[in-house]
């Protein structure tokens, strides 16, 4: 019997142990989950701008080409040695300057030979002249001495030509490039002296896609640059291919710089190019660093006043609380910094545009725009900068 007492004793005791550990631990949760829901959020400080509708002049962006408006590969017109070379790398010449010299001896000489034989043939034109007028001379003769004037007149302008040929001149004024060859040097026609190019005026070969060749007019403005955020060369469209190449369904364009004095632009660099379209007006564009992109869409964190029961929340200063709202935006074109929003916010709202990573829909924010990270160089934000 007292086996039995004491057996149902200690049992009813480890009964009341475990009851009250369970209910320690899920008044414990309690308390937590209490400290939790009632624990004030920490105020993120994020940088915003408001929503506009602005003044869009879309454009048609491409990749393109540079070439000099007058550039050629100089090749010698005449076998030869090399006597002399009139110019240095990366000089600027003159149009008509005699750049390579090939030794025309044997020319010049016999150009004399040929040129008494002219002064002959004229002396002996103009005393048959006389003669046959007063009708001593024979038609024959005549007409034998005239023939003999315009061989030798041909044979001089021939010579003429082969020692103009060996004096190879800049064809227009422009900047010369490294001479290939080397005085004393044996030459065949057609071997390579140097590029050629002129600077000033730069041409720019792109290819828009067909759905868009409509678009591309005569005389149209086009911006060029080698960074695509600093499109500071502007032209115009001098040409379009009246056909699409069917392998790539593109067509090509070329476009004229007249502004390149600095010579910034080089002949086969690599370059950006957007063809300016007409202007619209009223496009509601917020910065691209605003809107994010994840598996569930597109959407920014809109800035506004938080309220409860219809009023304002203040803090301790008196000033109102801020909070965040995720609102999903339906995105259009990109140009520069700023992106189209065609639907979900409307001008006049306050998107976050920079520390949204901290950020969850509800949060409390403090705006600070002392730094403007719109015109913060993009390339030093991408390295952490």
């Amino acid at each position: 019997m007292k086996r039995r007492i004491v057996i149902i004793t200690v049992s009813s005791l480890a009964l009341l142990l475990c009851v009250g550990l369970i209910g320690f631990y899920y008044l414990k949760q309690k308390m937590i989950a209490d400290f939790f829901a009632t624990m004030p959020q920490p105020t993120q400080t994020v940088s915003a701008t408001k929503v506009e509708a602005k003044t869009w002049t879309p454009g048609i962006d491409a990749i393109g080409t540079a070439k000099a408006a007058n550039g050629v590969e100089l090749a010698v017109e005449a076998a030869g040695i090399v006597k002399q070379i009139n110019f240095k790398p990366n000089q600027y010449v003159t149009e008509g300057t005699i750049l390579v010299q090939i030794d025309d001896s044997i020319e010049r000489a016999d150009l004399i030979d040929v040129q008494a034989a002219v002064k002959l043939g004229e002396s002996s034109y103009e005393r048959a002249k006389t003669l046959t007028s007063r009708g001593f001379g024979t038609e024959a003769s005549y007409d034998e001495i005239v023939a003999k004037l315009a061989t030798a007149r041909s044979r001089m302008n021939r010579i003429q030509a082969v020692i103009n040929q060996k004096g190879l001149k800049a064809p227009f004024s422009g900047v010369i490039g490294i001479p290939r060859v080397d005085v004393g040097q044996y030459v065949q026609i057609g071997t390579p002296v140097a590029s050629f190019q002129d600077l000033d005026s730069m041409k720019v070969d792109f290819t828009v896609p067909e759905q868009m060749a409509d678009a591309i007019k005569l005389g149209q403005e086009v911006r060029v640059g080698v960074n695509e955020n600093d499109l500071k060369f502007v032209g115009h469209v001098i040409g379009k291919d009246p056909r699409v190449d069917p392998q790539t369904r593109l067509v090509a364009v070329q476009a004229l710089i007249e502004n390149n004095k600095d010579r910034a632009v080089l002949p086969g660099q690599f370059l950006h190019v957007r063809a300016i379209l007409p202007a619209e007006d009223n496009v509601i564009t917020v910065p691209q660093t605003a809107v994010i992109t994840s598996l569930y869409g597109t959407y920014v964190y809109v800035v506004e006043p938080k309220e409860v029961d219809g009023k304002k929340v203040e803090d301790k200063d008196g000033k109102p609380v801020e909070i965040v709202k995720q609102v999903f935006v339906k995105a259009g074109r990109r140009q520069g910094g700023a992106i189209e929003i065609i639907s979900g916010v409307t001008p006049g709202q306050q998107v976050v545009m920079s520390g949204q990573n901290k950020l969850q829909a509800g949060a409390a924010v403090k705006i600070d725009n002392s730094i403007d990270i719109t015109k913060l160089d993009a390339s030093k934000l991408a390295n952490g900068q």
